[in-house]
């Protein structure tokens, strides 16, 4: 795996706030970026990627899987599909603000950006991963 220069970032704002938003285009590697630090967080951690049925449906009773889930890092991929979810998240990091309690994947949407603005302000550090900068691939071709 390439070794991309967010990293530290990521693991800094995942251990500062309560929700961490990982945004960017499409097929830029956010999803293999937050399973590759999976092992480095705090807690444990729970996956559920959103446009898979069987993970959609975990989070159907949503108050209750974040609730069963208060000592795990949930992470949220393609959170874009759940847009009503933030209201929610707004309550539950409410009432236990501790670092580190999601990690939202998506992509950076006008319609995702404002949603999270406006339910998760004060809550939430926003990171956008781009495509590979010329030195992470200087790295992992020189290395």
């Amino acid at each position: 795996m390439i070794s991309r220069n967010l990293e530290p970032t990521l693991l800094f704002h995942h251990a500062n706030f309560p929700a961490t938003a990982l945004l960017g285009p499409r097929q830029v590697g956010k999803t293999t970026l937050v399973r590759s630090i999976q092992p480095k967080l705090a807690k444990p951690s729970v996956y559920l990627d959103l446009k898979n049925p069987v993970d959609r449906a975990k989070i159907g009773e949503r108050g209750l899987f974040l609730e069963n889930n208060l000592e795990k890092t949930v992470i949220l991929d393609e959170i874009q599909r759940l847009p009503d979810l933030f209201s929610e998240l707004r309550g539950l990091i409410d009432r236990d603000r501790q670092p580190g309690r999601l990690l939202l994947l998506g992509s950076a949407s006008y319609d995702l950006l404002k949603n999270t603005a406006q339910s998760l302000a004060g809550r939430i550090g926003y990171l956008e991963l781009t495509p590979f900068l010329l030195n992470e691939l200087k790295e992992a071709t020189w290395g």
